[in-house]
């Protein structure tokens, strides 16, 4: 059977012994360590930005900065799907796997040790562990839960929108418990070791995720999507709605407080936005999948956006509830973005492919976003001109959705 894997994928396993290892790895225990890894991907990002402005103040730093430390994680994500697989490749999933984690969680306690430069760096080697999770995680699924993949993404899934919540939500109230943010934020680290710990014991006896993956011998001759329009539409459809995220993740509980809502309340709607997408995610993609075009659905989506983005700049006070749904049902658009690149693709190759193209492309765009953001708030000293900024995103998100999402292939 022809090799159809790409640079960022691993080749299933077909053999006896794959087949031996996934019965041996695949029960409630690797489950059970597949939760909690992916609980680890996102609280490092969310909990930062329920105390920015403490960390700001503590650091004496500018919201120039604050854009760069929102900036990081996309900036990480960008080079993750070179990396991971290699590193796979060269000490087995298993080791790869706890070698993320355990950077996860060094980052986590090292970036609240000293200065703003320190932060910036902890939370560069943070988001190095998660960039290798994100990439990693997905291709345990596939090889240890063979029979069971669409169960296992969905939970992987909301693992991920539950983390993201947690992060945002539990943050606040740790604080007055552990001394202020700095014990806050590193606290995050006892779940990623408590994460490595159950992942080890749960992947001990696995065959499959203590080899190593073969490189995809098919890999040199796939064509080039670089010249392809219908490839570079999809890349900004997905960075759009990438740099929509990580702006909201970095800035929407410090523009909430702003307009006079408690620092525990921001950090649960952060939460709220974050949970929303589940359900959107569970059930819009595969009615959305069904149609030969998609294009309506991620406009109508992004509506929600531009919706609730229009609320926040011009009434934030009056109805902060209303803007955070509207909103997280806008940013729920992602899983069509994931969705669009598998739709868009005729085989496994050109898939693997244009997926290596539109996240590593995407999330280097959607990396400038924050940066972007937090930069127009230093300079105009207000919240106008950085929230028409981001408007100008989602309406681009919406015209290359709209484009990507009709029935084409690369």
């Amino acid at each position: 059977m022809r090799d159809v894997t790409g640079p960022g994928e691993f080749p299933a396993e077909d053999t006896p012994s794959g087949r031996v290892g996934i019965a041996l790895g695949g029960g409630l225990l690797l489950a059970a360590a597949v939760v909690l890894a992916a609980l680890n991907l996102r609280p490092a990002i969310t909990s930062v930005g329920s105390v920015l402005d403490e960390l700001r103040d503590g650091l004496a730093a500018s919201a120039t900065w604050a854009g760069a430390l929102t900036t990081l994680p996309g900036l990480c994500f960008a080079v993750a799907g070179l990396a991971a697989p290699r590193l796979a490749r060269r000490v087995g999933l298993r080791t790869a796997v706890a070698l993320a984690l355990s950077v996860l969680a060094a980052g986590l306690a090292l970036r609240v040790l000293d200065g703003p430069f320190v932060v910036l760096g902890g939370t560069l080697v943070a988001c190095t562990g998660i960039a290798l999770a994100n990439v990693l995680i997905p291709v345990v699924v596939k090889t240890s839960f063979a029979t069971r993949v669409g169960l296992m993404t969905g939970v992987y899934t909301g693992a991920l929108q539950l983390g993201g919540a947690l992060g945002s939500s539990v943050t606040p109230p740790l604080e007055p418990v552990l001394g202020g943010w700095r014990g806050a934020l590193s606290s995050w680290a006892v779940l990623a070791v408590v994460a490595l710990a159950v992942w080890l014991v749960a992947t001990a006896g696995s065959k499959v995720l203590r080899g190593r993956p073969a490189a995809p011998s098919g890999a040199a001759g796939h064509r080039s999507l670089l010249r392809v329009p219908l490839a570079w539409i999809v890349t900004l459809f997905f960075g759009c709605q990438s740099c929509l995220a990580y702006i909201v993740m970095g800035w929407l509980p410090q523009v909430l407080m702003d307009a006079g809502v408690s620092r525990g309340d921001a950090g649960l709607l952060l939460g709220l936005v974050s949970l929303l997408g589940l359900p959107v995610s569970l059930t819009i993609p595969a009615l959305a999948a069904r149609k030969g075009s998609q294009s309506g659905w991620i406009v109508s989506l992004s509506l929600f956006g531009i919706a609730g983005i229009l609320g926040l700049m011009l009434a934030p006070a009056a109805s902060p509830l209303l803007w955070s749904v509207l909103l997280g049902i806008g940013m729920s658009v992602f899983s069509l973005a994931l969705t669009t690149i598998a739709l868009r693709a005729k085989d496994g190759a050109d898939t693997a492919t244009l997926s290596g193209m539109a996240q590593g492309y995407g999330y280097l765009l959607a990396a400038a976003g924050p940066f972007v953001f937090g930069l127009l708030r230093d300079v105009t000293a207000g919240w106008t001109v950085p929230f028409v900024f981001l408007l100008a995103v989602v309406v681009a998100q919406s015209v290359f959705g709209f484009l990507a999402g009709r029935p084409r292939y690369v």
